[in-house]
């Protein structure tokens, strides 16, 4: 079992930076699939980005390719999601999950979550 913890998220403007962090708890957190999903106001949840268990494997949605970065610390047990050139619709709650073994993007597929962090973009 794994408790995901996110901090990070804040108010910015159209065209900065955030970084998002994602604390685990558990010692086997290597074993675990971490992936970033996104839930804005009147929309289901979607996948935003996901990273295999040794950082080797990672997969992101459309509309953050080249602008989001998702890294992962095993020693720390940590992941991170870098994410640059933000758009007012990348304003959302944001939440990190874990599941083990196999990547996949559907959050269904996901057994472990975070509380989420709130991103706000102004234009």
């Amino acid at each position: 079992q794994v408790q995901l913890v996110e901090s990070g998220g804040g108010l910015v403007q159209a065209g900065d930076s955030l970084r998002l962090s994602c604390a685990a708890s558990g010692r086997t957190f290597s074993s675990y699939v971490v992936g970033w999903f996104r839930q804005a106001p009147g929309k289901e949840r979607e996948f935003v980005a996901v990273i295999s268990r040794d950082g080797g494997s990672k997969d992101y949605a459309d509309s953050v390719k080249g602008r989001f970065t998702i890294s992962r610390d095993n020693a720390k047990s940590t992941v991170a999601l870098q994410m640059n050139s933000l758009e007012p619709e990348d304003t959302a709650v944001y939440y990190c999950a874990a599941r083990r073994w196999i990547i996949t993007t559907l959050w269904s597929d996901y057994n472990y979550w975070g509380q989420g962090t709130q991103v706000t973009v102004s234009s």
